[in-house]
Parts: structure tokens; C-alpha cells; sequence
């Protein structure tokens, strides 16, 4: 029974999916920065054909291929970059290529027709976001012909192909809803499964921000986070990527001058508090980077900063009318997320769905950490239900 339900086709996870929005490879990292403010959306796919459409379509699907994905985090990472912290207008002026991962297959392009095993095993191989074709109907090709009498949109691009994206959540969702498949896996505990991985990317509390750059795009590029410990390994919270595309470009400012345990206040959904953007600004103009404290001044609005971040159903715009460092859309809080061993797989599978996270931190009862269970090791375990 689970391996004819592994043999699904994944256009059963493609119902109600959005069609990807391009951003062309001849963009700046400005572009990118604002296609993430307007669409709302934690990435935004880069494409190799030059659509300018708020749709990615396409007479043959040679001719245009996702390249990759950009998100804030990206962004933020480049500008930490010690010359581009004095220059960050002209680092935003850089091509987006500059962003995208030089890691092959984080992007794959599948069929609908293909199977949620198929999905599994490119998930497994390191791909993050699955590009699938949409199929086209009736409301559909009304759409695309209303976009392309648009004045918005060149009038030499196709629109006969839209595609959408399906990520890890996705597929541990569809597997959650039939989870009774998969019997008795979901009962054991992570522990007698044996999914707790040992080694993980931490900081300590008192450690500068700073020297999480390299451990923030390998936790990007992993879909885990950074624990945050004191001196007896135990966990305090967490800098999350998650956490991190839900701020704007500014935070880069916040990275390069605090501690890694007044990032994660910096960084919580309700946004810094004002003695905190104040020390910032005050270390941003000892080290005379007084082009990223101009930058963080024209987000900066004293009268909004200890508000909290807008819902995320409000429209989208300018963080300029919000909490400093975030964007309109609220982020999670630096509280980490956590499990024990003797917790079951379902258990920790329906606290990662429900929180939006692809990765949980195993602790012991007085938080010591003990390591961490990711969305990977759980879905070898579905996965060998074909193998045994």
C-alpha cells in the first residue's frame, strides 16, 4: 500500500499552486530586493530566459529553466561582505547571479506525471524546490491572454506554459495526510530510528554575529538553523535562515556589529528595540560604514519601531512604514524549536509542518542540546519502504 502511494503523480501536490513569478538573470540585486517586498514571497525564482511577465511561460520548456532562487538571506550574506558594508547601494547594484547558488541540483525540473518517489529521491539528492509544469485549462489560457494584451508585458514572450514549485514542506505534507500508509514508522521514536544527526552548526550567546556568515549559508543551503548555546551546551534559541528572509536588507548592519545573542532579540518578529538599533548605529559609526547607517536611517521611523510587524494578510510594501530590520510580513520568533528523543516521528513531523520549518533541535529535558532531526532524515525513512 505505501509503495503504490509512493508511485503517485506529483501534479496531486501541484492543486491550487501559484505559477512562479521570473526574475531574469540580467536583474540587479536591487531588483531581487524588491521582487520579494512586492510579492510577498519568502523566494523569488530566477530564470534563464528574460521574462518580464509576472508569470513564467514558455513555448517549449528548453527555452527557459529556473536557475535558481533567491531570498532576503542572500541578500543580506552579500551585503555582510566588509567592502560591500561601505558600499551597500552599490552592492545592490550587482547581478543577481551573484546570488545564485553555484551548487548544482538545488533546482530540479519534473514532469506532472512523475512520481512522489521521483520527488523523494531529488529531495534526497540535495534539491530544495521542484519546477513543474502547470497544465493549462480553460480559466488558465483566459488568464494568460488578459497578461499578454497587458501593456505590463512584452508582447513577444509565450505564455502557452506556466510552471510552479514544490518544496520539502510540500511533500511532507502530502505524506503527513496519508501517514497511516506508512505503519508502524510514525510510532517509533527518533531515537530508535536512529535520525538524530550528532553534528550541528551552533554559536555561543557572547560570540560576534559576524562569524555566523559562513554558518548561515550552509544552514541556507542545508534548511537547518544555528543553535545558539552558553558554555554548558545548552540551547538558548536559534538564528534561523527562515527567520532571517523575513527581514529586510538592513539586518546586514545588525550582523556586522552585535553579538549573536543580541541578534536573535534584533532579529524576533516584533522587531529590535530602540536601545538596540541605537547601539547599532552607534558601532556602525565607529567603524565609519556611515553608507549602511544611511541606509538603515531611510528604513528607520522612530514613531513605528516598537510596533509590531503588520499580519501577513495586510498588502505588501515599503518596510519604511514598519518595525526597522523586518519586513511587512512577520517572521517567527528566535525561540528555538525542539524535541526530545523519545518523541515520536509523527509527533515531530506535525511540529515541523505546523511551525513551517524542515528541521527540529533534539534537547534533553534541561535543554542540553543533543542534536537535531531534519526533513532529509525523515523522508529516508519513507523512502525505504521501497527498499525493504
Amino acid at each position: 500500500m505505501a509503495i503504490s502511494f509512493l508511485a503517485s503523480e506529483i501534479s496531486d501536490l501541484c492543486l491550487g499552486k501559484p505559477p512562479l513569478r521570473p526574475l531574469p538573470t540580467t536583474a540587479t540585486i536591487a531588483d531581487a530586493v524588491l521582487a520579494l517586498k512586492t510579492s510577498g514571497e519568502i523566494y523569488v525564482s530566477v530564470w534563464s530566459s528574460e521574462h518580464s511577465n509576472s508569470v513564467v511561460a514558455c513555448n517549449d520548456t528548453g527555452c527557459c529553466r529556473c536557475v535558481g532562487k533567491i531570498c532576503m538571506v542572500d541578500v543580506i550574506v552579500h551585503l555582510c561582505k566588509e567592502e560591500n558594508l561601505s558600499h551597500p547601494l552599490d552592492a545592490l547594484q550587482s547581478n543577481v547571479s551573484d546570488l545564485v547558488t553555484k551548487v548544482k541540483g538545488q533546482i530540479r525540473h519534473l514532469e506532472p506525471n512523475s512520481s512522489l518517489l521521483e520527488a523523494i529521491d531529488c529531495i534526497l539528492e540535495g534539491a530544495q524546490n521542484l519546477v513543474i509544469p502547470i497544465h493549462n485549462n480553460a480559466r488558465t489560457n483566459l488568464r494568460i491572454s488578459q497578461l499578454t494584451q497587458s501593456p505590463l508585458h512584452a508582447p513577444t514572450l509565450h505564455y502557452n506554459q506556466e510552471f510552479c514549485w514544490l518544496t520539502r514542506e510540500d511533500v511532507f505534507r502530502f505524506l503527513l495526510n496519508a501517514i497511516g500508509v506508512f505503519s508502524p514508522i510514525p510510532t517509533f521514536t527518533i531515537e530508535d530510528l536512529n535520525i538524530i544527526t550528532k553534528q550541528t552548526l551552533t554559536i555561543h550567546y557572547e560570540d560576534p554575529a559576524i562569524s555566523t556568515l559562513p554558518l548561515i549559508s550552509h544552514s541556507l543551503s542545508a534548511q537547518t538553523s544555528i543553535a545558539v548555546i552558553n558554555k554548558d551546551n545548552r540551547l538558548l534559541g536559534e538564528i534561523s535562515p527562515f527567520t532571517l528572509a523575513c527581514c529586510d536588507e538592513t539586518v546586514a548592519a545588525a550582523i556586522a556589529t552585535l553579538s549573536a545573542g543580541d541578534l536573535m532579540a534584533y532579529i524576533d518578529h516584533s522587531g529590535p528595540s530602540d536601545n538596540l538599533v541605537h547601539l547599532v548605529k552607534m558601532r556602525l559609526q565607529e567603524r565609519n560604514l556611515s553608507a549602511m547607517l544611511d541606509l538603515m536611517d531611510d528604513y528607520y521611523n522612530p514613531s513605528s519601531s516598537s510596533s509590531s510587524c503588520c499580519s501577513s494578510d495586510e498588502e505588501f510594501g515599503s518596510t519604511k512604514n514598519g518595525a526597522v530590520g523586518r519586513l511587512i510580513y512577520p517572521g517567527r520568533r528566535s525561540t528555538a524549536i525542539v524535541c526530545h528523543p523519545w518523541n515520536s516521528l509523527m509527533a515531530v513531523m506535525v511540529q515541523m509542518i505546523a511551525l513551517r520549518v524542515s528541521y527540529a533541535w533534539v534537547v534533553q529535558e534541561d535543554y542540553t542540546l543533543v542534536g537535531i532531526v531534519t526533513s532529509s532524515e525523515i523522508l529516508k525513512q519513507f523512502r525505504s519502504v521501497v527498499a525493504s
